[in-house]
């Protein structure tokens, strides 16, 4: 089926810098039933309270988090809304703008009264602990702790000051501009609620923040600026939330308690919801049966559209043999993703994913990969590049050699009980099988993710990037020395990497990288699978206000203040 969207209620934006949500029907109280409480559900487990972490890069953890963040996230100040139009948090913000280009300098101005849940001010050293936490840099944080997931943002900053009070401004290193400044990362953890754990030194002894950045992974705090402030919670598990007395934003939330919880796999989520267990769910795995099912219980709404969310398969080249930038070629020109597609999305329109940082519709979209062959499954073409590499055994589908020693069998991991990451690994498994190539695929154990990514316990492996039309931080994470995931490290990229940032011009930006594009794919690093169809299910005589949304990686969370119950 087509993917469609419907009506949206009358929900309508207001403001141009500011994160102001107005449903239809206003947000005056509950419904007719009286109830206070939704649960929504998560569709995996999470392993840190850090989302600046590699660990605690996560999907799922984001979701169950977002209600306490509400776009303040440690990626960016604000969130995009349904219609791909960007807001700046304002419960936080009155506004932002830049002062000077030479250098960049960013100035902020803090709305009246922007505060953490416990009544504390909003101040400098917030900022300057988010700056310090994913600068990258050893004179800020003992990076054997930090572990930034990005650092595409934080090594460029040269100061953060206040000169008045409710002003911070954010200045640049030297030659240093971004197209893309409005959605930088900005207030993220409280900076005193951290002295007073214990981590008073913070700013200035390096081991110190190091040791902070390790304690906000392993302990929830509860001091937040979002909509809703948690009150129990465990880890992986649930996030009990009551509102926020001292929120700041325009829009209010009426809900009196909201609950995310783990509710692994579609099946599972559709029973819930018949059952009143859960107000509603965005799986992370889009089954069409399974949609199919629930559209014909008249209780259940449900939306299905074209997500952020793209699938791809990674190398890992702490892996000896896959070192080999043929053997590389060679999996994934062996790959075949048409097939995987239609074998997985029988009756779902779905793109093919063709670009690392562009969708097919977006403007900036070019492709280089088709041309390579990389993802059409021509076996043939795979074994081709093997024998012209030197190796022995593709042509003829047998145990692939070089220079007389056997190629080792490749880990490919994916997600336990996730149907379509399963038939991908699958599908890859025999595919290679047919030039030689010997795949054990391992589950990944639910919750278990963030880990195996950061620490590289993968030969391949297949997840899934949740993005949003902003472009300029991705070439960074995917493929910078010291960021990503694969233990990629090349020279000629990141001199790529760093022109996207030197300029202030979108589509200059945009240019710039489609030339780390041309550079990444005959590497052959990363396989772009398909741009993964995404749907929300939730329980009519539950909840209303739920509106899909392709651009934050919030998906419908993101106006969790607007939710009411009926």
């Amino acid at each position: 089926m087509a993917l469609t969207r419907r009506a949206l209620g009358g929900l309508t934006i207001g403001g141009t810098a500011a994160f102001t949500l107005a449903a239809c029907g206003g947000n005056e109280g509950n419904g007719g039933s009286g109830a206070t409480e939704l649960t929504w559900a998560i569709p995996s487990a999470w392993e840190s309270w850090n989302e600046n972490t590699q660990a605690g890069n996560n999907s799922y953890g984001h979701q169950a988090m977002y209600p306490m963040r509400f776009g303040l996230d440690g990626n960016a100040s604000g969130d995009w809304d349904e219609n791909g139009e960007y807001h700046l948090n304002d419960a936080v913000f009155a506004g932002a703008e830049i002062i000077s280009e030479a250098p960049l300098q960013v100035q902020y101005t803090l709305q009246e009264n922007a505060q953490w849940s416990d009544g504390n001010p909003i101040r400098v050293e917030d900022f300057i602990f988010q700056w310090y936490s994913i600068s990258g840099k050893e004179e800020h944080a003992d990076q054997t702790k930090a572990l930034p997931a990005s650092t595409s943002y934080g090594p460029n900053i040269a100061s953060i000051e206040s000169p008045s009070e409710g002003v911070i401004v954010v200045t640049f290193i030297p030659d240093y501009l971004d197209p893309e400044w409005l959605y930088s990362p900005t207030v993220y953890l409280p900076s005193h609620v951290i002295e007073a754990e214990g981590f008073a030194t913070w700013a200035t002894d390096p081991a110190v923040m190091g040791e902070a950045i390790a304690w906000t992974e392993a302990n929830l705090i509860d001091v937040v600026t979002g909509p809703y402030k948690p009150v129990d919670f465990k880890m992986g598990e649930f996030i009990k939330y009551e509102i926020n007395d001292k929120f700041n934003g325009s829009v209010k939330p009426t809900v009196k308690t909201v609950t995310m919880t783990v509710v692994e796999g579609t099946e599972a989520v559709v029973t819930e919801l018949r059952q009143g267990t859960i107000a509603g769910a965005w799986p992370s795995e889009f089954d069409q049966e399974q949609f199919d099912k629930a559209a014909e219980d008249p209780n259940l709404g449900q939306e299905i559209y074209e997500g952020g969310v793209w699938l791809h398969i990674d190398t890992n080249l702490n892996t000896e043999a896959l070192k080999d930038v043929a053997l590389r070629q060679a999996i994934f020109t062996a790959i075949n993703v048409p097939d995987a597609v239609a074998r997985v999305f029988p009756d779902t329109e779905v793109s093919v994913r063709l670009n690392h940082f562009f969708g097919q519709k977006s403007k900036y979209f070019v492709d280089h990969i088709t041309a390579t062959k990389q993802g059409s499954g021509d076996t043939a073409a795979a074994a081709a590049i093997l024998t012209e590499a030197g190796y022995t055994g593709a042509a003829e589908g047998q145990a692939l050699t070089k220079d007389g020693t056997a190629v080792p069998n490749l880990v490919f991991r994916y997600g336990e009980g996730d149907a379509t990451r399963t038939t991908i690994a699958e599908l890859a498994q025999a595919q290679l099988a047919l030039i030689g190539i010997t795949v054990d695929i391992v589950a990944i154990p639910d919750g278990e993710l963030g880990t195996v990514l950061s620490e590289g316990d993968f030969d391949l492996v297949i997840f899934g990037w949740s993005g949003s039309p902003a472009f300029v931080a991705a070439p960074n994470q995917y493929f910078e020395t010291g960021v990503n995931y694969g233990s990629y490290s090349f020279p000629e990229v990141d001199a790529a990497i760093a022109k996207i940032k030197s300029t202030s011009d979108t589509d200059e930006a945009a240019g710039f990288a489609n030339e780390v594009e041309a550079i990444v794919v005959p590497l052959a690093l990363t396989l772009p699978i398909f741009d993964e169809p995404q749907g929300i299910i939730w329980n009519k005589n539950l909840i209303e206000g739920i509106v899909g949304n392709g651009n934050s990686q919030g998906g419908p969370i993101f106006n969790v203040n607007e939710w009411k119950t009926v």
